[in-house]
């Protein structure tokens, strides 16, 4: 009997993912807890493991397809279907009562692969409980987005293959054929067709990548042949008196050439999220932007005696957020939020500092928590593993949630300066442009100086210019004189 696996509730109101990969294929025998999918939702890309054991009987949704919380997404089944090429042994004679002290030497070495009764799921989903697994495990060779190593496929014998025809280019179906994949429709409408146009190789007809890819390998063989064979015509007779040739006039340029195609981009995942929370922001929050160039060259002076003295390079970005979290301590109305319902501003006593991060994801903001209680040391290695993270964008839900302020080092990107959008529902944004060397006047003289451009987007509800120009002066000073902020320590 078969049972479904429905995608569960992925927590923190979260209610569909996207399909990345499928860790398993129909036929294969899996275990209760054994992962089986790969999804993304709109915080993180988690592996779901399957509630039930026994043998894969059919995978529903295509990598790229987007489920939803509630739908059925795997069946797996108790019972193995014989092979169709293996004979079926003739019936034997009822065996007598089993004795309980042994079994025959045969049954116990084709039991031997079955996980022992009473094994149960030790990680319960929303939605499910745990039950026993019966069934053999074995584990399928997987591959990031679904591909199925050739190293774990069992060797087979490859017959001689005579000679290949010249290829012919496919010829589309006349009806439509079930398309599911967004990606499959990109890349169809990417090459000058339409992939319902295809006989699926999937189920019911379905129409998959490898159907889209090998149309346009096919099409685009048919075209080289076609073109290598052109320039052979049938022989003139020799005594066939010469005729001027008219002037050929140019091949005319291919259509798709000439007018490149629009091409539509699905917003989901983790850019719906990015696109809901930024209208919401310009939408609801009245912002204003203060900015200011500063003179950092001291506080590269600073890190390097820090250097000196501990061994430790502390990045620059860490020793500004260790002067943002001082200044928030001092302007705790920056460190806010608003309730709309209550028409209340929500001052937060804990410091939950956000660092906005570039990741391949797209833009995310991972945040150190409790950043008012770290030492400087441990505010830099929390950013640090923040940092290192983000070459993935593999946060946990966790680590995306519940900031109340965000530093945002543009910099990075090359730029000087950004009015940032704040990160609703937060009260406020500074910003860290690129750090240049530029004339500068010092002591009534004009020198070269290693110069900053911050700037700091607020909530108006929240807060008048003063205070936020009061913050912003603030931690400008501690940037041109780090040794300002131990009377604050």
């Amino acid at each position: 009997m078969g049972q479904n696996f429905i995608l569960p509730d992925l927590g923190e109101g979260l209610t569909e993912a996207e399909i990345v990969s499928w860790l398993v294929a129909v036929g294969d025998t899996i275990a209760i807890d054994q992962p089986v999918i790969e999804v993304e939702s709109s915080k993180s890309i988690v592996e779901l493991p399957s509630p039930y054991g026994g043998v894969v009987e059919a995978l529903i949704g295509d990598v790229g397809q987007v489920v939803h919380a509630g739908q059925v997404i795997l069946t797996v089944t108790d019972t193995v279907a014989p092979s169709a090429g293996t004979p079926t042994p003739p019936p034997s004679p009822a065996p007598p009562a089993p004795d309980s002290g042994a079994d025959s030497g045969a049954d116990s070495g084709a039991d031997s692969s079955v996980a022992p009764a009473g094994s149960a799921s030790g990680a319960v989903l929303v939605g499910y409980g745990t039950s026993e697994n019966t069934r053999p495990v074995r584990r399928p060779a997987q591959g990031r987005f679904g591909i199925r190593s050739s190293a774990a496929q069992p060797a087979a014998v490859t017959p001689a293959t005579p000679a290949t025809p010249p290829r012919v280019a496919p010829t589309p179906r006349s009806g439509r054929s079930p398309v599911v994949s967004p990606l499959v429709r990109r890349l169809a409408r990417e090459n000058g067709f339409d992939a319902t146009t295809l006989q699926g190789s999937g189920p019911d007809a379905l129409v998959l990548r490898r159907d889209v890819e090998s149309y346009i390998r096919d099409r685009a063989a048919a075209a080289a042949e076609t073109a290598v064979a052109a320039p052979v015509a049938a022989p003139a007779s020799a005594f066939v008196a010469p005729v001027a040739a008219p002037v050929a006039a140019p091949p005319a340029a291919p259509e798709a050439a000439m007018k490149p195609e629009d091409i539509r981009i699905p917003i989901s995942g983790l850019r719906k999220v990015v696109s809901e929370r930024m209208t919401t922001s310009r939408r609801e929050i009245p912002e204003a932007t203060v900015w200011l160039d500063v003179d950092a060259t001291e506080l590269f002076a600073a890190r390097d005696r820090l250097l000196a003295a501990t061994g430790e390079r502390f990045s620059v970005t860490a020793l500004i957020a260790r002067f943002t979290v001082a200044g928030l301590r001092r302007y705790p109305l920056l460190n806010s939020s608003v309730d709309t319902a209550s028409q209340e501003i929500l001052q937060h006593g804990a410091v939950n500092l956000g660092i906005a991060a570039q990741t391949p994801r797209g833009l995310m903001v991972p945040v150190v928590h409790g950043a008012h209680a770290l030492t400087t040391r441990q505010l830099w290695d929390s950013i640090a593993g923040l940092v290192g993270q983000a070459a993935d964008g593999a946060f946990p839900p966790a680590a995306l949630s519940g900031g109340t302020f965000t530093l945002n080092n543009f910099g990075a990107l090359g730029v000087d300066g950004s009015a940032a959008i704040i990160n609703h529902p937060e009260a406020a944004i500074l910003g860290i442009g690129r750090m240049i060397e530029r004339p500068w006047v010092v002591n009534h003289e004009l020198a070269v100086r290693t110069v900053v451009e911050l700037s700091l987007v607020f909530d108006h509800r929240v807060c008048d210019g003063g205070t936020a120009a009061g913050f912003l002066t603030f931690v400008a000073a501690c940037i041109e004189s780090p040794v300002s902020l131990l009377a604050d320590l």
